[in-house]
């Protein structure tokens, strides 16, 4: 546990239990969380500036791969005080990062180069979802949107929460990746970036996917994530299309229609 922490020092007690049962290690969380007090692995929490909390309506999730992405930009310096950014695009439904580019500028025509550059592997999605930096509403890319016929979603000015997705993977990467490490040159910071790409899409457990890695929830079936909603309906509440339920009952409607072993395996879940 402790070479797990030292290796990722971002990780808290959860996900490093993940990465344990990974390896072979059956190990009771609760016992985990007192080993990893005891060791002081705790991870300090940067303090942030207090904000005013107001009614938000919670964004609508895609129900499949490539429906809305979301793209954001993300700056820092290299040791010698040259800055340089980074355009992160991500997939909204997989939370998979689909390109991380770096260089000291990135420009409209450039981040359209990018854009067909993935659509090339995965096809064109149906929303792009980002904010109104000058390069995003550039006239190379309104050509851009008009030629691919790919609607875009520009959030309004001083409502971050509305490309909240990628914000929360921004601040993944610089708490992981760019706070732990100094970089000496430009192709340095993109070995950096890149690797650390390929490890949270491939390696790296993420919270909100049941602890699967980005690239594993994009590779299952349809109907293994209809039983995962089905499964997060029956622990997160018991209200369903505005009507209330137990949770037994409520299983029972939802295995229906699906197979046996995996209605037995959500009917215990309701139990």
């Amino acid at each position: 546990m402790k070479e797990l922490a030292c290796e990722r020092r971002r990780f808290g007690y959860r996900r490093l239990h993940i990465l344990l049962k990974r390896e072979g290690w059956e190990v009771n969380w609760k016992k985990l969380y007192r080993l990893y007090r005891e060791e002081g692995l705790t991870v300090r929490k940067r303090g942030g500036r207090k904000r005013a909390v107001g009614t938000r309506t919670p964004m609508t999730i895609p129900q499949g791969p490539n429906q809305r992405w979301s793209l954001d930009f993300m700056s820092d310096a290299l040791e010698d005080g040259r800055r340089f950014r980074v355009l992160n695009v991500i997939d909204d439904f997989s939370r998979e990062c689909l390109a991380a580019v770096v260089d000291t500028s990135i420009g409209g025509a450039r981040v359209a180069r990018e854009l067909d550059r993935i659509a090339e592997l995965r096809g064109y999605p149906c929303m792009v979802v980002s904010n109104n930096g000058t390069e995003l509403t550039s006239n190379v890319m309104l050509k851009w949107q008009k030629d691919c016929n790919v609607g875009w979603y520009y959030i309004p000015p001083g409502k971050p929460i509305q490309n909240g997705l990628v914000g929360s993977f921004n601040g993944r990467m610089r708490e992981e990746s760019l706070n732990e490490h100094l970089c000496p040159s430009l192709s340095h910071a993109c070995r950096m970036i890149a690797a650390w790409r390929d490890d949270y899409n491939h390696h790296r457990p993420h919270s909100s996917l049941d602890g699967l890695t980005p690239r594993e929830y994009h590779q299952w079936s349809e109907k293994d994530q209809n039983l995962n909603r089905a499964r997060a309906v029956l622990v997160n509440g018991d209200s369903f299309l505005g009507f209330r339920f137990t949770k037994t009952a409520l299983a029972s409607r939802i295995t229906s229609s699906l197979p046996d072993p995996a209605a037995q395996h959500l009917l215990r879940a309701a139990d």
